[in-house]
């Protein structure tokens, strides 16, 4: 049994660039998510907080940097790509938000160019090559996509304010 290929490097780091390129349309340029999220979501968002966002997005540096580490194994692989429904789910929900909203999500550009093509490229790529299983792919995607889900969890299912 021949092993997979090992992935392309950019492939590995892909996740942690465009996560540094989103945190900055959510919070330099143009900025704003913080209050923008509260006025979207009205009473349910007192549980985000500059403290919170800062955790958040630390951790999601740490998980992205661990996950361009830990492709050696088909579970490494499927970690790589849970991440990357994780990203992508998250730049759904700011299309969603934004048409909701009639109006711009700070992060709908970067989730929507790249977690989402990010995700089903590097899906396919990681199928292809034998990486990882269908079935292993399959619930990484499923338990990553979920993520819109524990965050209505987390927050709370407040009214939702135009």
């Amino acid at each position: 049994m021949t092993l997979p290929e090992r992935p392309p490097q950019w492939l590995l780091w892909a996740p942690l660039a465009a996560a540094l390129v989103h945190i900055c349309e959510e919070f330099v340029w143009p900025g704003g998510f913080m209050s923008w999220y509260r006025r979207y979501r009205g009473p349910s968002s007192s549980s985000i907080t500059p403290r919170f966002l800062v955790i958040v997005n630390v951790v999601l540096l740490a998980v992205c940097v661990n996950a361009a580490v830990a492709t050696d194994t088909p579970f490494g692989v499927a970690y790589w790509i849970g991440v990357t429904a994780i990203l992508a789910s998250n730049g759904v929900w700011h299309l969603w938000a934004a048409v909701r909203g009639r109006g711009y999500s700070p992060g709908v550009v970067t989730g929507v160019l790249l977690y989402v093509p990010l995700a089903i490229y590097g899906s396919v790529h990681f199928l292809e090559s034998g990486s990882v299983s269908t079935g292993s792919a399959v619930v990484a995607l499923l338990v990553g996509g979920s993520y819109p889900l524990w965050s209505v969890l987390f927050h709370g299912r407040g009214r939702r304010v135009a």
